[in-house]
């Protein structure tokens, strides 16, 4: 793993009300996952989540642009797995067959970590749910920082549509 430590880190709390095993939920089932991943008008058509340690993880992003769609796919794996509490992956940029690709190659800036880490930590308060999620490697001012609270946003909507229902 590229050393993330160079570069800032996305840090992201946000409480939900909804009990702590639902915001898990959210995190490791494949088609909860796909209602609220990413930012406002990217559909997550493919999301293969094995999620144990040492289970890999691929998902593909999908946005339409002037020049029509756009793929990009993610590839990780699980590092910790604790149920309802704590969730570490690495996620990498990667073709749709899980290969790593280069960011550089995907047109990413110079100094971008090949990996990344993303930590999420889930506190059960009284009925709510307090997350942080902690991207190391991703600067604090950059698209993937802005498209962490996007995604956050569109996940506080599901999860009320979804304990309403």
């Amino acid at each position: 793993m590229t050393n993330a430590g160079d570069l800032s880190s996305v840090v992201i709390e946000r409480l939900f009300d909804a009990p702590v095993d639902l915001i898990w939920e959210m995190w490791t089932d494949a088609e909860h996952f796909k209602q609220w991943y990413g930012p406002n008008g990217a559909s997550i058509p493919t999301a293969n989540m094995d999620v144990r340690v040492g289970g890999r993880r691929l998902v593909c992003m999908e946005m339409q642009t002037p020049n029509g769609t756009m793929q990009m796919w993610f590839t990780g794996e699980y590092l910790e797995v604790v149920q309802a509490k704590r969730l570490v992956y690495t996620e990498s940029m990667s073709d749709e067959n899980g290969n790593i690709v280069s960011p550089a190659d995907m047109g990413m800036p110079e100094g971008h970590p090949d990996t990344t880490e993303v930590i999420v930590e889930l506190e059960e308060l009284g009925g709510r749910t307090k997350m942080v999620m902690t991207h190391a490697g991703i600067p604090a001012d950059s698209p993937g920082a802005a498209g962490w609270g996007m995604a956050f946003d569109k996940l506080t909507a599901y999860v009320k549509r979804v304990t309403q229902s």
